[in-house]
């Protein structure tokens, strides 16, 4: 943004591309400094941004198109050099959000692992993120962002003279950051080297290899385009997969629910990492279980909540708003032990009335 400032004046109301699979932080980031986000369907098959769409919502506006490798939702890398070559012709710049998987597909790559190219080898991007907190191991509060040259840095830069007190010189958003999660940081990737991050990609990639095939053996559940890592989601059309993730739930593991969109289903995420290696026949297990549980109960009444849901948005009160609440099992500060009926409910809400819901639960506690 700050750059656009400068070298693209004529620009008031700046624009990033991005495709729905891209993480929310883009989206608060927006929200914070005033860009807007515009946003691009993906393949509904590969879950990969649909780089057609990409060039089409690019404007005189747009000041940074957007990928991932991978994304978080399905753990699938974006053509990356598909939109660099975009870039390159349209005179953008472009970030590679790698936050979650980076550091994990370098290793992949590596060892050997057919991956398409997602860094600086791609002509066209120009910056990229990870975070050390996820599959580099180390402590949380460590992320990087590189820069293809120092020129696009400086801009993350701020000085300030300006006062009667000391003279402040930030490189990042905190001016008070402690050097602890760094010094961890240095720490653990000194210790595991290179041969020790080989060495836990390959055990990993080998879980999430039988997690994958095993969800695929079960046959009410399928997993949602071909993961490039160790990170993806499966859906049903046969059992609501919310009542699923609460069954696990009280067997120990935690599904991650996410809502679905225009172009996918409900689904359940899983991150597979060093500390879960030990589970997958015990996972597995009770997956199986667990799916011929929610089958045999009763289902959620699913048409009779959406239909409540848009009875309630005719006439948006205040009151509507708490009935919205109550309808989801939202009261007082403690959420119920069961988030399917939650779920459900913000899945049948627009997203700017569940972030509204959302935002006021958060609002309301310890009031």
């Amino acid at each position: 943004r700050d750059r656009a400032r400068l070298e693209r004046s004529e620009i008031t109301s700046p624009e990033i591309v991005l495709p729905q699979t891209a993480h929310a932080a883009f989206h608060k980031a927006c929200h914070y400094l005033g860009v807007r986000p515009v946003v691009i369907p993906f393949d509904p098959q590969t879950f990969q941004a649909d780089v057609n769409a990409m060039r089409a919502a690019i404007t005189s506006n747009t000041i940074l198109l957007v990928a991932s490798a991978p994304c978080y939702s399905q753990g699938v890398i974006d053509p990356i050099s598909e939109i660099g070559a975009l870039a390159l012709e349209k005179g953008l710049l472009f970030h590679v959000d790698a936050c979650v998987g980076g550091i994990h597909l370098s290793f992949m790559r590596k060892l050997g692992h057919p991956l398409p190219a997602f860094d600086f080898t791609v002509p066209g991007v120009t910056s990229i993120s990870a975070d050390l907190h996820k599959y580099g191991y180390a402590a949380k509060g460590a992320s990087v962002i590189l820069y293809r040259d120092k020129s696009l840095r400086r801009y993350q830069i701020y000085a300030c003279t300006d006062t009667t007190a000391y003279t402040l010189i930030n490189p990042t958003v905190l001016s008070s950051k402690s050097g602890g999660p760094l010094a961890a940081s240095w720490a653990v990737l000194n210790y595991l080297g290179e041969d020790g991050y080989k060495k836990i990609v390959c055990e990993v990639q080998e879980a999430a290899r039988r997690l994958i095939e095993g969800i695929g053996q079960i046959p009410e559940l399928r997993v949602l385009g071909k993961p490039d890592m160790c990170m993806f989601s499966f859906a049903s059309d046969v059992i609501n997969v919310y009542q699923l993730a609460d069954e696990m739930k009280k067997r120990g593991w935690y599904l991650q629910g996410q809502f679905s969109t225009p172009l996918s289903p409900r689904n359940l995420h899983m991150s597979v990492s060093l500390g879960t290696l030990n589970g997958v026949d015990a996972l597995l297990s009770d997956l199986r279980d667990c799916v011929r549980i929610v089958k045999e109960s009763e289902p959620l009444p699913t048409g009779l909540i959406r239909a409540e849901v848009g009875r309630l948005l005719e006439n948006l009160t205040p009151d509507a708003v708490a009935n919205l609440a109550a309808l989801a099992g939202i009261q007082g500060s403690a959420l119920p032990d069961e988030m399917a009926l939650i779920n459900e409910v913000l899945d049948a809400l627009p997203d700017e009335l569940s972030n509204l819901l959302l935002i006021e639960y958060f609002n309301d506690l310890y009031v």
